[in-house]
C-alpha cells in the first residue's frame, strides 16, 4: 500500500517538507510505503518545492528591499536553464527594513534585480513565485530593474500565483494586508490605472494580472510573461500525475482548512488531478485546524485529521496507513 504525501506548508509554523516527512514516518512505521512530495501554490514554500523538483542549485544574488535597502537573496538555477525567483525574498511582507514600511512607495525593483541576476547566470526560463508581496507598484519597479540590467536577452518569464484577480483589483483586495488605508488604496488604484494606460499592453481586465500588486500585469505587459496557476505549475514540476498513478491513497495538508481552500489553492488543484485521473482512491486531509465554515467542502475528503505539531502529524500518518489499508 503506497500513500502519496503531498502537503502544503503549515503557514508560519512548519515547512511542507517537514510536514511530509512527519506524516510519511508514521505511514512507514505502520507498515505502509510513503512517497513524500511537498507542494505549494505560488506563495510560501513554492521556492523550496520547485527547487527540489527541478534539482535547482542555490545561487546567492544581491537585491534590495521595497524601500531601496540592500539585501542578500537566493535564486534557484537548474541544469536545463530554468531559474526560480521568489518575490517574497526581496519584495515580501516580512523583509527587513530599517525605516517605515510605506505601502505606497514599496517597489518591486529588488525582484527585478533577482530576475536580471538569473539572466546573467544563464537562465533561459525564469519562474517567478509571486506570493506574499508587500508591493502595489504594478511591476514598474521590477520592469525598471530588468531594463537596467540589460533586459531578458531571450529568456522567457512565467509568473506563478494562486490568485486570478485583475490589475485594478489589486489595491482593493490586497492593499489592506500591506498596510494601505482607504486613502492609500485610492492612490494605488489611480497609479495602476495610469500605469496600465502607459504600458505596451494594457493589463486591465486580464485574469491574474493583479497578483503581487500588479507585478504579474507589469511583466505580462512588458515582457509577455505567461501567467499561470502556481499550484498547477508546482504539481507539473513535481510530476504529480505520475506519482498519483502509483499511489493507493493521497494525503493533502495545510495549516488551516477553510472556505478559501477551494479557491485556487493547492488542495483544490490536487483534488482536481485525482478527479481527472478517473480513479477512486482515498484523499485524506491532515491539517493544523478546521474552520467552522468549511461546510460541504469537507465531503471531498475520506477523512480529515487535525495535527498541529510533528508528533500529531506522525500519529496522523499511522492512522492514514491503517485507514487506507482497510479501504483497499
Amino acid at each position: 500500500m503506497t500513500v502519496l504525501v503531498a502537503p502544503d506548508s503549515f503557514k508560519g509554523t512548519y515547512p511542507a517538507a517537514e510536514v511530509a516527512a512527519a506524516i510519511a514516518a508514521g505511514i512507514r512505521d505502520a507498515g505502509g510505503t510513503a512517497t513524500e512530495l511537498p507542494v505549494a501554490d505560488g506563495g510560501e514554500g513554492t521556492f523550496d518545492a520547485l527547487c527540489s523538483s527541478l534539482q535547482a542549485s542555490a545561487v546567492s544574488v544581491v537585491a534590495q528591499n521595497p524601500w531601496g535597502e540592500p539585501l542578500a537573496a537566493t535564486i534557484g538555477l537548474a541544469a536545463d536553464g530554468t531559474a526560480v525567483v521568489e518575490l517574497a525574498q526581496a519584495s515580501g511582507l516580512t523583509v527587513p527594513s530599517s525605516g517605515p514600511r510605506d505601502a505606497v512607495s514599496a517597489s518591486t525593483y529588488g525582484t527585478g534585480m533577482m530576475v536580471s541576476a538569473a539572466v546573467d547566470a544563464g537562465a533561459t526560463h525564469i519562474m517567478v513565485a509571486a506570493g506574499g508581496s508587500t508591493t502595489t507598484d504594478g511591476g514598474a519597479g521590477a520592469v525598471q530593474a530588468i531594463d537596467d540590467g540589460g533586459g531578458l536577452r531571450g529568456a522567457r518569464l512565467t509568473v506563478l500565483s494562486d490568485v486570478t484577480s485583475t490589475f485594478l483589483e489589486a489595491p482593493r483586495i490586497f492593499g489592506p494586508q500591506k498596510g494601505a488605508g482607504p486613502a492609500e488604496i485610492g492612490l494605488l488604484e489611480q497609479r495602476l490605472r495610469q500605469l496600465a494606460e502607459s504600458y505596451p499592453r494594457n493589463p486591465v481586465g486580464v485574469p491574474r494580472t493583479g497578483a503581487a500588486g500588479g507585478l504579474s500585469g507589469g511583466l505580462w505587459a512588458h515582457f509577455g510573461a505567461e501567467l499561470v496557476s502556481g499550484a498547477d505549475a508546482v504539481l507539473d514540476a513535481a510530476q504529480f500525475d505520475r506519482h498519483l498513478g502509483a499511489a493507493d491513497a493521497v494525503v493533502v495538508g495545510e495549516g488551516r482548512l477553510d472556505s478559501q481552500t477551494g479557491e485556487g489553492k493547492i488542495i483544490s488543484a490536487i483534488l482536481e488531478r485525482v478527479r481527472r485521473s478517473g480513479r477512486t482512491i482515498p484523499v485524506v486531509a491532515v491539517v493544523g485546524s478546521v474552520a467552522a465554515d468549511l461546510g460541504a467542502y469537507a465531503r471531498n475528503f475520506s477523512e480529515i485529521l487535525v495535527a498541529s505539531d510533528a508528533a500529531a502529524m506522525y500519529a496522523a500518518g499511522k492512522s492514514v496507513a491503517g485507514y487506507s489499508a482497510a479501504r483497499l
